[in-house]
C-alpha cells in the first residue's frame, strides 16, 4: 500500500510540475471570469421581473396542448413532461418559489457548469493521453522500470493521477463559478431550492446537492473520455494519437450519436449511455433504454478500456 501511495505522490508531483497543468486551470479561472462579466454587463435584455404572470401564461399554452393533444404529434414520454411541469409550476406559485434565473447565483454556476465540463474533458483527455506515452517518448519509463514496483502499479498510479487531476479540476470549476457568480450577482439566493419532480411528488432539494448530483452525473462521461485517452496512449505509446481520437470523438461522438440514434442497435454505443441526464429529464436518447442498462453498458466499457491498458502495458515488450 505504501509503495502505490508513493507512485501515486510521485505522478501528483510530475502533475505539479508541470506548466500545461497550471496553464489549463488557468484559462478555466480566466474563461469563468470572463463568462461571467459577460453575463452581468454583456447582455442590455432587461430581466423579466414577473416570473409569476410568465409561469401562468407557459401553464395555459401547456393545458391547450395536452387538451388538443389529438391533433398534435406526441408521444406518451413528452405528454408526461409536459403534465409534470404544469404541476411543478403550479407548486411554485402556489409556494412562492421563482425559478431559478441565468442572472443569479445559482443560474450561473449551473450554466457555467453545463458548459465547462466539456472543457474539462478535453483538458483531461490531454493529461490522460500524454501520462503514459510522453514516459516513451522522453524515455523516462526506463526510470520508472528500475524501481521494485509492479508494471501494474505503475500503470494504475498514473490513472488515479489522472483521475484525481480531472475532479480537481471540476472543484475548481465550482468554487470559482460559485465565488464569482456571488460577486457579480449577489449571495442573495443561495438559499433558493432546486424542484424535483418524481411520479407526481414534487421535492424541494438543496441546490448545492443538486449542482453537485448534476456535475456527478455528467463526471462520469469525463471518466470514460480520459480511460479511453489512458487506453490509446497506453496502447500505441503515442501522445499526439490518444489526444486526437479523444478530442475527435469528444467532439463528434455525441453527434453521430444523435444521428444513429433511429436504430435500436445505437443503444450499445458508448456515446449514447455517457449522459445519464438523459434518464432526469425523462427524454433517453433510444427510446426504450433506461439508467439502469446505461450503467451496466458503462461498466462494461470501462472494464474493456482497463483491461487493454493493463495487457498493453504489462504484457508487451517496454524497454525501447
Amino acid at each position: 500500500m505504501n509503495k502505490m501511495i508513493n507512485l501515486i505522490r510521485n505522478e501528483n508531483m510530475k502533475l505539479a510540475h508541470s506548466i500545461s497543468t497550471w496553464i489549463m486551470m488557468g484559462l478555466l479561472v480566466i474563461i469563468i471570469v470572463i463568462m461571467g462579466l459577460i453575463s452581468k454587463f454583456g447582455d442590455n435584455t432587461p430581466p423579466k421581473n414577473d416570473w409569476k404572470e410568465n409561469i401562468i401564461t407557459r401553464n395555459q399554452s401547456i393545458n391547450e396542448s395536452l387538451a388538443n393533444i389529438d391533433n398534435i404529434e406526441m408521444s406518451k414520454m413528452e405528454k408526461d413532461s409536459l403534465k409534470d411541469e404544469v404541476q411543478t409550476n403550479e407548486y411554485r406559485l402556489k409556494n412562492d418559489i421563482q425559478p431559478i434565473q441565468w442572472n443569479s447565483l445559482w443560474g450561473f454556476v449551473e450554466g457555467i457548469a453545463s458548459m465547462l465540463i466539456s472543457l474539462i474533458a478535453l483538458f483531461a483527455i490531454v493529461m490522460g493521453g500524454g501520462i503514459v506515452a510522453n514516459e516513451f517518448s522522453g524515455g523516462t519509463i526506463k526510470l520508472l522500470l528500475i524501481r521494485p514496483s509492479k508494471r501494474w502499479k505503475i500503470l494504475v498510479s498514473k490513472y488515479i493521477s489522472v483521475i484525481t487531476y480531472t475532479f480537481f479540476m471540476v472543484l475548481i470549476l465550482l468554487v470559482v463559478s460559485f465565488l464569482i457568480g456571488g460577486i457579480l450577482f449577489s449571495f442573495k439566493g443561495a438559499s433558493a431550492p432546486f424542484l424535483t419532480n418524481s411520479n407526481g411528488q414534487i421535492n424541494e432539494v438543496n441546490m448545492i446537492v443538486h449542482i453537485i448530483q448534476l456535475c456527478g452525473l455528467k463526471c462520469i462521461s469525463l471518466v470514460m473520455m480520459v480511460t479511453l485517452a489512458f487506453m490509446i496512449s497506453t496502447v500505441f505509446r503515442n501522445s499526439a494519437m490518444a489526444i486526437g481520437i479523444g478530442v475527435f470523438l469528444l467532439t463528434v461522438g455525441n453527434g453521430i450519436t444523435m444521428i444513429l440514434s433511429r436504430f435500436n442497435w445505437s443503444k450499445y454505443i458508448l456515446f449514447s449511455n455517457t449522459d445519464l441526464t438523459q434518464y432526469s429529464t425523462g427524454k433517453p436518447l433510444v427510446e426504450g433504454m433506461t439508467i439502469e442498462f446505461s450503467i451496466i453498458v458503462l461498466i462494461v466499457y470501462f472494464v474493456i478500456f482497463n483491461v487493454i491498458s493493463y495487457i498493453g502495458f504489462t504484457k508487451r515488450d517496454i524497454v525501447a
